[in-house]
Parts: structure tokens; C-alpha cells; sequence
């Protein structure tokens, strides 16, 4: 009988290790050392879809005979690429800008096995209309949740739902952080069924 398959998620992020935990998977984490700044010229999702399969190559490469996930998100405001802000003050500033408009949550996966010459990644696009937010709104978010580490300080499993108009997505996940329908599709091409024992 052939041992199962190492599962490893190429990520630190609590969001991304709560979501992959609703699969019911054993899995590790393992930290990608990947420079995430974006190249000049560099479209959004472009930027998402590269920094995830390159997180997922760096951690493959470290663990050849696991089966690694990679995963980032980019917010996308008129083709510009917001990532998280790292700061109240540049939080404040997103949201400003945010405000009243539609964004677009570029959400990639990718899924490496070097051993198993293994190696695919995909895009899940959620669009997210923004209601019009006074400063006091903004500001009472920011305090509550701190959402710093979120791609365009929106965190809407939480109270950040009520900045939001609308949410259009084939994957309610994907806002999360980790689009788990694509992320299921990707692991049983490479050989793991979270439906299977």
C-alpha cells in the first residue's frame, strides 16, 4: 500500500491555515522565503498567480516528496495592486480609496510535487463593491479588527462584511485568502482526495 502523501501549506498566514483545516486534511506549514515585491508594469492578478506558484516552488524545493501549497492574494483597484497595508495609517488610506468603488480580489493557488513532476496553479477573481464609508466607519473597523495583514485591509469574514455592498465569486473562499474549490480540484490532480480516506 502506498504511504500518503505529505500535504504542506507554503504559508504563515492564519487565515490561509484555518481555511485548508476545513478539509479535514493533516497537513504542516512550512514558511516560503519569496520577495513579494511587484516587477514594473506588473498587472495584479499576474502578480498573484506569480507570487503563488513561486512560494509553492520555494517550499517544494526544500520538500521534494511533498505535495506543497502556495497561495497569495492582490487586491486590484483600477489595475492597481494594493497588498496589506502593515499599518493603520496606510489601511486608512486603502479604504479612502476603496470607498464607493469596485475592487477585485485576485486570488491565486498554486500546487506543486516536485517528486511527482506535479506542478499547477489557477486564479479565482472575486468581485467586491464597496459601500460609500465615512472616516468614523473606517476607523471603528480598523480598531476592531486590525486588519493589517489583510490585501487591501478588507477582512470580511469579520465585521469587514459591512464595508461591503456586494460580493461576486465562483468561490466564497477565495476572499478568505485560499479558494478551496480550486484548491481541491489541484490536490486530486496531484494525487490527494479530501473525500477519500
Amino acid at each position: 500500500m502506498t504511504p500518503p502523501l505529505t500535504l504542506i501549506l507554503g504559508s504563515t498566514s492564519r487565515y490561509r491555515r484555518e481555511l485548508l483545516s476545513r478539509l479535514k486534511l493533516h497537513f504542516e506549514v512550512a514558511s516560503p522565503d519569496v520577495d513579494e515585491t511587484p516587477q514594473p508594469g506588473e498587472a495584479p492578478a499576474a502578480l498573484a498567480l506569480r507570487l503563488a506558484v513561486a512560494k509553492a516552488n520555494e517550499v517544494a524545493r526544500r520538500f521534494p516528496n511533498a505535495v506543497v501549497i502556495g497561495s497569495d492574494q492582490v487586491a486590484d483597484l483600477f489595475g492597481e495592486p494594493l497588498g496589506k497595508p502593515g499599518s493603520h495609517e496606510r489601511a486608512v488610506a486603502q479604504l479612502r480609496r476603496m470607498s464607493g468603488h469596485s475592487v477585485v480580489f485576485q486570488t491565486a493557488v498554486a500546487v506543486v510535487h516536485h517528486s511527482g513532476h506535479f506542478s499547477d496553479s489557477a486564479l479565482v477573481p472575486v468581485k467586491v463593491k464597496f459601500r460609500d464609508l465615512s472616516d468614523l466607519e473606517i476607523e471603528h473597523y480598523l480598531q476592531v479588527e486590525q486588519p493589517y495583514d489583510c490585501a487591501g485591509s478588507a477582512k470580511s469574514e469579520a465585521l469587514g462584511i459591512a464595508l461591503l455592498d456586494a460580493i461576486e465569486s465562483s468561490d466564497p473562499t477565495a476572499l478568505v485568502g485560499l479558494p478551496l474549490i480550486q484548491t481541491c480540484a489541484l490536490l486530486r490532480r496531484a494525487g490527494i482526495n479530501p473525500l477519500l480516506p
